[in-house]
């Protein structure tokens, strides 16, 4: 490879990063999820493992042309839109439901979710599966934006992605131990879960209306 190409290669790289990175910092499910195991310290690394792997098969396949897809199989989308408009509604419940509990605090969120690796790998895997806003993210804007590039350059620009993806989930659960004085009071886990059942219900609303809008 000359050193032009490995310029445009590194450049690719750059823009891949950097967008993901933009994208993924706002405040979502995953990231209120990974925070939450990332301060009880429970699970922390396979929690960061699926959310990576989950963006590395979706920014996968969104290189290799999910966008041609779906102009030619447009129920794709909205059928992701359905199930997922199901699940946050059904989460965003949940989030308030702890949020208005009395007693949160660090021990009592520790004693209550000691269950089982499986448990916490399936909630994972269903926030980040059954939210349509990742589809939207990592199939349709970034597979859409990788495919202006050259063959050699998206594969650069598609591992720059994946790497903000694993520099953002891995720093968020091991960071959050940072906060850990923070949420000792149980105010501080009520506001959490209460930011939780927001994000949930708004991304929602805003499916339900666009879906709506198609429709009509």
């Amino acid at each position: 490879m000359s050193e032009f190409h490995l310029l445009l290669a590194l450049l690719a790289l750059l823009q891949g990063f950097t967008l993901l990175a933009g994208i993924i910092i706002a405040i979502g499910p995953q990231n209120v999820f990974v925070l939450r195991q990332g301060l009880k310290q429970q699970y922390a690394f396979p929690t960061a493992s699926v959310c990576f792997l989950s963006d590395v098969t979706l920014i996968s396949l969104g290189a290799i042309g999910f966008v041609t897809l779906k102009s030619k199989v447009p129920e794709v989308t909205e059928a992701i839109a359905y199930v997922g408009i199901t699940f946050l509604l059904f989460y965003g419940l949940y989030s308030f439901k702890l949020a208005f509990d009395p007693v949160r605090n660090i021990e009592t969120v520790e004693a209550e979710s000691k269950d089982s690796l499986s448990k916490t790998i399936l909630a994972v895997l269903a926030l980040c599966l059954l939210n349509p806003n990742i589809y939207l993210e990592d199939l349709v804007i970034l597979g859409d934006i990788a495919s202006s590039y050259p063959a050699s350059q998206r594969l650069f620009f598609s591992l720059g992605a994946m790497l903000a993806s694993f520099v953002w989930y891995f720093g968020l659960a091991y960071g959050a131990s940072w906060l850990t004085p923070l949420f000792q009071r149980p105010s501080a886990w009520r506001i959490l879960d209460a930011i939780a059942g927001c994000i949930m219900w708004t991304i929602a609303g805003t499916l339900i209306f666009s879906v709506l809008n198609h429709s009509l």
